[in-house]
C-alpha cells in the first residue's frame, strides 16, 4: 500500500500574507508588492474584496471606479458585489469615446489619466479602488476627474499602502475617506 504524503496549505489569516514581494522590480532598489498572488487564490481574493467593501456597507454607492490597471480587477468584483456599474480610469489614449483628462506627477516626469465624459453623472456616489497607494498621484488625478463630472466620492479603498510615500496623507488632505487592508514599509 502506497501512502501519499500530504502537505497542508500554509495558514494565511491576513490579506498581507497572500502578497509576495519581488526585489528590484521594475528597477533596482524597488520592493514590488505583487498582488497577483492574492488574486490567484480564491480565498485570498474573496477576503480582499469583502474587506474592501466592509467600511462602506450600508452606504449608497452608484458606481465603482477602478484605477488602471489592477484597480479594474478589484473594481469589477466590488461593483458586482454591490450590483452597481463599474467605470475605468485609464491611461491617456486607451478609452475609445470622448474623454476628459487629468495630468499628474510621477516620481520622474508626468502622466495623464482619462475618464469618459459621460461615465459619471452629477450627484452619483462613487467608490474609488486600486491595489496600491504609494504617492497618491494616480488616485488624486482620478478623484479630480470624477469631481469635474459632478460625482461625489464616498471613499477610497486600496489593498496596500506604502505610508513612507505619503499617498494616504495626500488623499486625506483632500478630504477623502481612505481605507487600506495592509501596509508595507519601504518603497
Amino acid at each position: 500500500m502506497t501512502c501519499l504524503k500530504v502537505h497542508p496549505m500554509p495558514n494565511r489569516p491576513d490579506v498581507k500574507d497572500y502578497i509576495r514581494t519581488i526585489v528590484d522590480f521594475p528597477h533596482e532598489g524597488i520592493m514590488f508588492r505583487d498582488v497577483t498572488t492574492l488574486f490567484a487564490d480564491p480565498r485570498g481574493f474573496r477576503m480582499a474584496i469583502d474587506q474592501m467593501l466592509h467600511p462602506f456597507a450600508g452606504q449608497p454607492i452608484d458606481k465603482v471606479v477602478g484605477l488602471e490597471a489592477r484597480g479594474f480587477i478589484l473594481g469589477g468584483a466590488i461593483a458586482h458585489q454591490l450590483t452597481v456599474g463599474f467605470v475605468p480610469i485609464r491611461k491617456k489614449g486607451k478609452l475609445p469615446g470622448t474623454t476628459i483628462s487629468q495630468e499628474y506627477k510621477l516620481e520622474y516626469g508626468e502622466a495623464i489619466v482619462e475618464l469618459h465624459d459621460d461615465a459619471i453623472q452629477p450627484g452619483e456616489r462613487v467608490l474609488v479602488v486600486d491595489d496600491l497607494l504609494a504617492t497618491g498621484g494616480t488616485a488624486e488625478a482620478g478623484i479630480k476627474l470624477i469631481e469635474r463630472l459632478g460625482g461625489e466620492i464616498v471613499g477610497t479603498a486600496f489593498i496596500v499602502d506604502l505610508p513612507e510615500l505619503g499617498g494616504r496623507k495626500k488623499l486625506e488632505a483632500m478630504g477623502m475617506d481612505v481605507h487600506v487592508l495592509c501596509e508595507f514599509e519601504g518603497a
